[in-house]
């Protein structure tokens, strides 16, 4: 459930500190965990809003932060555009390869969730999203000349890819209640980001605005500590249901926003009972979730690359340490390993030419950094910034270079 705003500028009440998450990093892929960190985490072609905005009747930041919390949309279907800007270089699709292998999707399907929706990572993407309750959901990732779908149907969970024809089962226990978002929607960016909000943060109604047909009032999130690579959040929030339709981020560094996303056409109607039917096509491989490592859940659980990681890194319960408060908190993990590997380590462990794909692309947005924890490489993007320490140490969050740099030395 969401937090409460006290009044028209700040939150109050606990919230959950900034989580991270729980699987070990492989040395040589660390870093590029920081991109599934920060798809996860916030998330995600904006939304077209309509010209004109709508007159609405005022309403106080904790009125509109407690309408989302008691919006209770159980039938839906839309279609969503997303946009993740991070500002990493072209690897050629590399990073795509070693994100879902950070992530857990190393089986070999290219139905596995974890593995196709780390594509989320970055670009333009466009979804259509169904559901009928708890326990019946649909997201497909629609592309050129294929299409890649999750359906979960009561204790069924399917992901299949059209472009290879292969299937991913796994089994869920039907939950008869509403599970946490799918966070590749407005809705799970949203639930996402309030949970950052506490006394160190500035919430504002500022204004109201049209999307996808709908009448939606302006909810604008900004941290008021100095070091946070985060801007500010724009949530529209429909007017009359409470559903957030609208989600962007803007870092703190200013240009175009680092995520965005937005319903361009949405239906509160209940979908079609056959959207949810799936039967494995024939000829298609099967993969079961039982003969791999790792299984996803359901839809209401993490589909984006570093999920797992971001919800459980840090939080209550979770089995790493979190230094600062806020939106300044940094996750500690232990990797167990050495610093950066060389150029060497590299191509003996993954081959010449992905090691030396893989080297390029950590020198071209690594910097060395070295204080009282001793010395080590800061890799940034527009939002998360992880230090890897010559020891193994990494410092995540969507902190500064110098708060990241600080953050080691205090833990020190």
């Amino acid at each position: 459930m969401a937090p409460n705003a006290t009044d028209d500028n700040t939150t109050a009440g606990e919230a959950d500190d900034l989580r991270v998450g729980r699987r070990k990093a492989v040395r040589y892929v660390v870093p590029v965990t920081v991109v599934g960190v920060a798809a996860a985490t916030i998330g995600l072609v904006p939304a077209l809003a309509d010209s004109g905005d709508p007159d609405l009747p005022k309403i106080t930041a904790q009125q509109l932060i407690d309408k989302i919390a008691a919006s209770d949309v159980e039938q839906l279907s839309g279609t969503v555009k997303i946009t993740t800007d991070l500002g990493l270089p072209d690897l050629g699709g590399l990073e795509s390869g070693l994100l879902s292998g950070a992530t857990g999707g190393g089986d070999g399907s290219s139905a596995d969730p974890s593995a196709k929706l780390s594509e989320l990572a970055s670009g333009t993407h466009t979804l259509r999203v169904a559901t009928d309750g708890p326990d019946r959901q649909k997201l497909s990732l629609l592309e050129d000349a294929s299409e890649y779908s999750v359906i979960h149907d009561g204790k069924d969970v399917w992901g299949y890819d059209s472009a290879s024809n292969e299937v991913y089962h796994s089994a869920t226990e039907a939950s008869g209640k509403a599970e946490e978002k799918p966070p590749a929607t407005p809705e799970g960016l949203t639930e996402e980001a309030l949970k950052a909000v506490d006394d160190t943060t500035s919430v504002t109604v500022d204004g109201t605005v049209h999307v996808a047909g709908r009448d939606a009032y302006r909810l604008v999130i900004k941290p008021r500590q100095s070091g946070s690579t985060v801007g500010a959040i724009s949530i529209a929030v429909d007017a009359k249901t409470g559903l957030p339709l609208k989600f962007t981020l803007t870092p703190a560094s200013g240009g175009s926003a680092v995520v965005d996303a937005g319903f361009t056409q949405v239906s509160f109607a209940r979908p079609a009972a056959s959207t949810f039917d799936f039967t494995p096509p024939k000829g298609a491989e099967v993969t079961e979730a039982d003969d791999v490592e790792a299984a996803p859940e359901d839809l209401g659980g993490s589909p984006l690359p570093g999920g797992d990681l971001v919800g459980e890194l840090g939080g209550p319960g979770g089995g790493h340490k979190v230094v600062g408060e806020g939106w300044t908190s940094v996750a500690v993990m232990e990797t167990g390993g050495g610093g950066v590997p060389s150029d060497s380590e590299l191509n003996s462990e993954l081959g010449s030419e992905a090691g030396g794909a893989l080297s390029g692309f950590l020198g071209s947005f690594g910097d060395k950094v070295n204080g009282k924890f001793g010395s080590g490489t800061v890799f940034s993007t527009r939002l998360i910034n992880a230090l890897v320490t010559d020891d193994g140490t990494v410092y995540v969050g969507a902190v500064t270079k110098d708060a990241l740099v600080k953050a080691a030395d205090s833990a020190k």
